[in-house]
């Protein structure tokens, strides 16, 4: 496809970030996002579904071929476009040909034990930076290590790179931002 849009799938464990990064990738560039959240909330709300905000696996199976037909969309119009959510599976370039591949860029956001263990009260106090957390009891440092863990584990299974957040968070994030 000539004068490819660029298109940002953003992913990661909880707490990582993801939004904060979209918002910033949308104030620097002006690229429209689209948070996978609050697509899932819409489709739980309006009784679309029977799923809840916790059936991970299945609300990935259930959210990723819309999302993915947006991103297409995007793509054969032309246009920018950031995704963030942690509904993208490790696997998304199987649902692209050839031609849409170019214009994908994807981001996996992973914290670090260290990382988690050093900056657990600051990651809480930014729990809520964009989007309100009703409820964020889950987020303990075993379950965010676990997370973690997970979304390294599937992206190096998969071939696909991914950004270790070890020292300082807004240094790592910014370097992703040049585009």
């Amino acid at each position: 496809m000539k004068n490819n849009p660029t298109i940002i799938l953003i992913t990661g464990a909880s707490h990582t970030g993801k939004t904060l990064l979209a918002q910033k990738m949308l104030e620097k560039y002006g690229y429209p996002y689209l948070s996978i959240d609050h697509l899932k909330m819409g489709l739980i709300r309006s009784g679309k579904t029977d799923l809840t905000p916790e059936d991970d696996d299945a609300l990935t199976e259930y959210l990723w071929p819309i999302v993915r037909e947006m991103v297409k969309t995007a793509i054969e119009n032309k246009q920018n476009f950031i995704v963030e959510g942690c509904y993208i599976p490790f696997d998304w370039r199987k649902d692209f040909e050839e031609p849409y591949l170019p214009s994908i860029r994807y981001v996996c956001l992973a914290m670090t034990d260290d990382y988690i263990e050093t900056h657990f009260a600051e990651i809480k106090a930014n729990s809520s930076v964009i989007e309100e957390r009703l409820d964020d009891t889950y987020c303990t440092i075993d379950n965010l290590k676990k997370d973690n863990h997970a979304y390294m584990k599937g992206c190096r299974k998969n071939g696909e790179r991914i950004v270790i957040i070890d020292s300082d968070y807004n240094q790592t994030t910014n370097k992703i931002l040049t585009l």
